[in-house]
């Protein structure tokens, strides 16, 4: 019996194997074993039952390794077996099948056509959702059925009066006009020889409904809902049989009378047609019972409609799920009388009901993420309605959720309920696309568990199907500028790698069609683009996803999408290599803008486009050279020295200073790599660490500043001030939305006020994952799990401990297998644990301790060092910062009590805490007595 096996096998990055579109995919493999440092030597790879092998390879390859058999013809079906050989002479044995079948490759293998219904509709409003149905025989001895099934809008599909699948939203939202992602179902269970019944449910979705700002545009991609269906059965003699989408479909309306992303679903259930999907189905029910379709017993008809089949495709990514259910944690009544549903969670989803009540008695259902002045925080979803209506057919308990909708709320406020609700009446529930957790993190500080569980929600909330910016409001976009700067931290949380891949695919059909410029969302809707650090999304996202999945495929297929951003931005830059013209964002919500000029940030917008044009022209330039594409390689490297040199000339003085004196502006610089040398490179994490001190430790940096800072910091050796800025509680920063009873990630630092009232801005969203971009360096750093490879194939293990932390916790599934750091400080010592996966291998540097890293092989290594707290310092004295006195607890409490002691003049109650750069001596200077206060000051200090 072998100690190996193979586990895991996966193609490309799909979770489910399905339907693919690939026809040659590559495999990934894991490897389980109790061996030290054990590594792979060898593979063969084989079909089951087929004589086709690749016979023993000699490779440590086991991530994404080629197909390496003919090319995967549509519909055909294979199981795919790996054995691996170790370095140690160990074999294992073939690994269990992973079952592959490809879905319809060419265009040639559609049949059906799409279809959508004859009526008129008003195409200026929401209408209702029409059903289309088809009934047909199949004979005796069913093998196998597959569902090839997509829509223009969205679809729910049942048969014979089943749900298809649990696929919540499909096909999603892509460039419709690009590409439309089609889904396979194995429906083998749910046919039956006889008679049969097939139908769907189309809403508007993101094809037609209402999207954009305030009133938004309608019929973006479209104006007619249609439907494309392929059901392909198969005999037990090898004979098949094909039911498609044709004209012999009929079309009504029923219960869902409008749905939209934006206003939620509006839901009549005495117009619901019981077996209206299945076989025998009384057609003199099957009536459309809007004024927008005729009223006429099985006589709403279909027609074609033209689209482009060169667009279908499989997924790249998971779909859409209910991933979790939440019951209420109160039911109260607001100021006002309303009825308040709170769920303990700002969450995505929806609400389902359990009700029971007359016919025609109407429950609605409105949805917001906070409350103000103990009512529905309803102003910061602009003109969304957010609101879910149900009529009862009064016929007992009746249950419903809603199926082409999603809020985001914490709060339900409940009207019209007939009787006494309970919290067994309702349940959140949680979508979003449903991406493998891979990434774990706890530490000895409650309020930094938090703050990375409200990363993790808002990252839930705002990955369903498309990266968005905000899942409650009138926007819900693919902002560019927002997974720019988040893919390092969504990458480790959860597998991103095709969720991302995908979202990819449509940012490079959109610049396609503007000439290279990178538009602001994509899907593009608002028609703009073209500015630094959300063009940027172009170069850093695939990047990204290189370093942490190692898919050198990843690059090539975006590589001239890289390029092509790299180009337009050298093209407004021109000989100065200097991007100082056109729109930008800038640091988008400095939180010392105003609340309503959210781009008027300390950092000139000029830094950060051309910080931004050197970073992406570097990382063209190292892509180009993985692809061993050396024309390409030289002109961007040389393109991004031009860049760097030009950067540093125009904006960085000899001894470090930035032309803008902000912390946005050094945390870029020193980032990015921007300074010429080591001694301005210092200088300028000097200055810093001296802003940040200025600040109080509170935060004034917006999108662009914010994933940055604290690894600038570090960078320079300021690890104590990057500690204290992350655990400031007072606003502006990470921890105070926690203090307000935050369970997401703000858009804004004070998207709430002290006061519990929202902030006045016209843009405040309390779910916006992209200032929660700091759980990165959380990982890195106080976790101390990074890859030193792409794809964690090498692994670094450093941790930092800072911030009086005592242990740290952090788990990350890589595309090898489980890696772990723990560490746990007691006294003066410290145990640091982790585990590399089989195949991989670790570096090792132990905290407080200098020299070379420690290479490991697989295997959990433990060590148990002496410790000493590098950040440890005496008793406050006079000669300490101002602002390091006030950020201790009782700092500002014991500086004020000895002013009053010593009779100061009033003023200083006001001038020192403005002046925290400033050494408390240096501060006292107004005080007649200066030796008394000296040592009044001196002991007061000694007890902090």
């Amino acid at each position: 019996m072998s100690n190996i096996s193979v586990v895991n096998l996966q193609i490309e990055h799909l979770q489910e194997t399905l339907g693919i579109g690939t026809a040659a995919p590559r495999l990934s493999w894991q490897v389980a074993s109790s061996a030290a440092s054990w590594t792979q030597s060898a593979y063969a790879i084989a079909l089951q039952g087929t004589k086709q092998q690749t016979g023993k390879v000699e490779s440590s390859q086991s991530v994404l390794v080629d197909w390496p058999f003919a090319p995967l013809q549509s519909r055909e079906r294979v199981g795919v077996q790996v054995r691996v050989w170790g370095a140690d002479g160990s074999a294992s044995d073939w690994s269990e099948p992973l079952t592959v079948e490809a879905g319809l490759l060419k265009e040639k293998d559609w049949h059906g056509r799409f279809i959508t219904p004859t009526w008129h509709e008003d195409k200026s409003q929401d209408n209702p959702a029409p059903y289309l149905r088809r009934e047909f025989d199949l004979r005796e001895g069913i093998a196998s059925a597959r569902l090839y099934i997509t829509a223009l809008g969205v679809y729910e599909a049942q048969i014979n009066g089943q749900r298809v699948g649990d696929h919540l939203l499909a096909p999603g939202w892509t460039v419709y006009d690009q590409r439309l992602r089609y889904q396979t179902f194995d429906v083998t269970d749910l046919l039956q020889s006889g008679g049969n019944a097939i139908g769907a449910i189309l809403g508007d979705g993101w094809y037609r409904g209402r999207l954009g700002f305030g009133g938004g545009q309608r019929n973006i991609y479209g104006d007619k809902l249609a439907l494309l269906a392929q059901l392909e059965v198969t005999y037990d003699d090898g004979t098949t049989e094909q039911i498609v989408t044709d004209l012999d479909w009929q079309a009504s309306t029923g219960p869902i009378l409008a749905s939209s992303i934006y206003d939620g679903e509006r839901y009549d259930a005495r117009l619901e047609m019981d077996g209206w999907s299945e076989s025998g189905f009384d057609g003199g029910t099957w009536t459309a019972t809007s004024t927008c379709a005729p009223r006429s017993s099985l006589s709403a008809s279909v027609s074609h409609l033209d689209h482009d089949f060169s667009t279908l495709e499989a997924p790249l990514g998971p779909p859409v799920r209910r991933t979790e259910e939440l019951a209420p944690v109160a039911i109260t009544q607001s100021p006002s009388g309303k009825t308040l549903v709170d769920f303990g969670q700002n969450l995505v989803g929806w609400v389902r009901l359990s009700v029971e009540g007359a016919a025609g008695h109407t429950v609605t259902l409105r949805h917001a993420e906070v409350l103000e002045n103990g009512e529905l925080g309803i102003r910061p979803l602009r003109t969304a309605t957010a609101t879910d209506q149900y009529t009862l057919r009064g016929s007992g308990i009746e249950t419903y959720e809603p199926r082409f909708t999603f809020h985001g709320f914490r709060y339900v406020e409940v009207e019209n309920w007939p009787g006494e609700l309970r919290p067994d009446h309702l349940r959140a529930i949680v979508l979003h696309s449903d991406m493998a957790r891979t990434g774990q993190f706890e530490c000895s500080d409650p309020m930094l568990n938090q703050l990375h569980q409200n990363v993790v929600w808002g990252m839930r909330g705002n990955f369903l199907d498309v990266p968005t910016d905000c899942p409650q409001r009138d926007e819900r976009m693919g902002w560019t500028g927002d997974i720019q700067v988040f893919s390092p931290t969504a990458a480790f949380l959860f597998d991103t790698s095709g969720f991302l891949q995908s979202w990819l695919v449509d940012l490079a059909q959109e610049q396609r069609k503007q000439n290279g410029t990178v538009p602001h969302v994509v899907p593009n809707i608002l028609g703009d683009g073209g500015a630094a650090a959300w063009g940027d999304a172009a170069t850093v996202v695939p990047w990204t996803l290189y370093q942490r999945y190692g898919d050198e495929g990843i690059l090539r297929d975006q590589f001239a999408s890289m390029c092509a951003w790299v180009d337009f931005v050298a093209a407004r830059a021109g000989e100065s290599f200097l991007w100082d013209t056109g729109f930008q964002f800038g640091d988008w919500l400095d939180p010392t803008a105003p609340p309503d000029q959210p781009w008027q940030a300390r950092t000139d917008k000029v830094i950060v486009a051309s910080a931004y044009f050197a970073h992406s022209a570097d990382l063209v330039a190292k892509t180009a050279e993985l692809l061993n594409d050396t024309t390409a390689h030289s002109k961007y490297a040389e393109m991004a020295q031009k860049a760097k040199a030009a950067f540093a000339a125009e904006y960085v003085t000899p001894n470090g200073r930035m032309m803008c004196d902000a912390e946005t502006a050094y945390a870029l610089a020193i980032a990015f790599d921007l300074l010429p040398n080591k001694k301005q490179r210092q200088n300028a994490g000097d200055r810093l660490a001296k802003l940040v001190l200025g600040s109080g430790y509170t935060i004034r940096t917006g999108f662009v500043g914010t994933p940055l800072i604290c690894d600038a910091l570090c960078q320079t050796r300021h690890y104590a001030t990057a500690y204290r800025l992350l655990l400031q509680q007072q606003s502006p920063s990470w921890l105070y939305p926690i203090t307000m009873g935050a369970t997401t990630i703000w858009e804004r630092w004070d998207s709430m006020l002290p006061d519990g009232s929202i902030n006045p801005g016209e843009m405040t969203s309390f779910n916006h994952y992209a200032l929660g971009a700091v759980a990165d360096w959380m990982h890195r750093t106080i976790g101390g799990l990074a890859p030193a490879a792409p794809g964690y194939r090498h692994i670094r293990f450093a941790p930092r401990p800072g911030g009086k932390l005592t242990h740290c916790h952090t788990r990350l599934q890589t595309p090898y297998g489980l890696a772990e750091c723990r560490w746990q400080i007691t006294d003066d010592t410290l145990e640091l644990s982790v585990t590399v996966p089989p195949n991989a291998t670790g570096e090792v540097v132990l905290p407080g301790h200098a020299g070379e890293p420690i290479v490991v092989g697989s295997g959990q290594h433990t060590w148990t060092v002496a410790y000493q707290d590098p950040d440890a310092r005496g008793p406050f004295t006079v000669d300490d910062f101002i602002g390091d006195i006030l950020y201790q607890p009782d700092g500002h409490r014991l500086v004020m009590e000895t002013l009053d002691k010593l009779n100061a003049p009033g003023f200083l109650r006001f001038v020192l805490p403005n002046n925290k750069e400033t050494r408390l001596r240096d501060g006292l200077g107004a005080i007649p007595n200066q030796e008394e206060a000296l040592r009044l000051f001196n002991e007061a200090l000694a007890k902090l």
